[in-house]
């Protein structure tokens, strides 16, 4: 085996156990008091970016281009549209552009983590409105000099 190939088979062990890792770690806490940011960074940053841009981790070995969360008002003509955003997140809506939905369920994910909790539905609920909160709290309505990670072959994923 040459050594490109071994070091590309590394990378992507350590890679599936860093994911393996941060579920189990993911099952043993207690995310319900997060902040709308610790929510985002814990379960969103890995592929959309610690600031939202579409360039996580992550990003580069999907299919689909990761799109940047920073600019789904100007998407939407400058609205932020907050019911669609929670539907996208707890699973109700997917996004055609997505074919199958790659973005994991956080509706079903935050539910199962809330069982134990009195409500586990308002819990669940709580921490969507508080990730969408600080999605809201990221929007760019103007371009910048930044610029989105090249598709590298990648179908654009970008919410209608």
């Amino acid at each position: 085996m040459k050594a490109h190939a071994r070091h590309i088979i590394i990378a992507a062990v350590a890679l599936a156990i860093a994911l393996l890792v941060a579920a189990v770690a993911a099952r043993s806490a207690d995310f319900s008091s997060y902040s709308g940011r610790q929510l985002y960074a814990r379960f969103c940053a890995n592929c959309h970016g610690q600031d939202g841009l579409g360039n996580g981790i992550v990003a580069s070995s999907l299919k689909v281009l990761v799109p940047d969360l920073t600019r789904i008002a100007r998407r939407q003509g400058g609205t932020f549209k907050e019911e669609a955003v929670r539907r996208i997140i707890d699973g109700r809506t997917t996004i055609p552009a997505h074919g199958l939905r790659a973005m994991p369920v956080w509706g079903i994910e935050f539910s199962a983590e809330n069982l134990g909790k009195a409500n586990p539905k308002a819990t669940t609920d709580d921490m969507i409105a508080r990730l969408t909160e600080y999605l809201r709290s990221i929007q760019r309505y103007t371009i910048s000099a930044e610029s989105h990670p090249t598709s590298r072959g990648r179908k654009p994923c970008t919410p209608r």
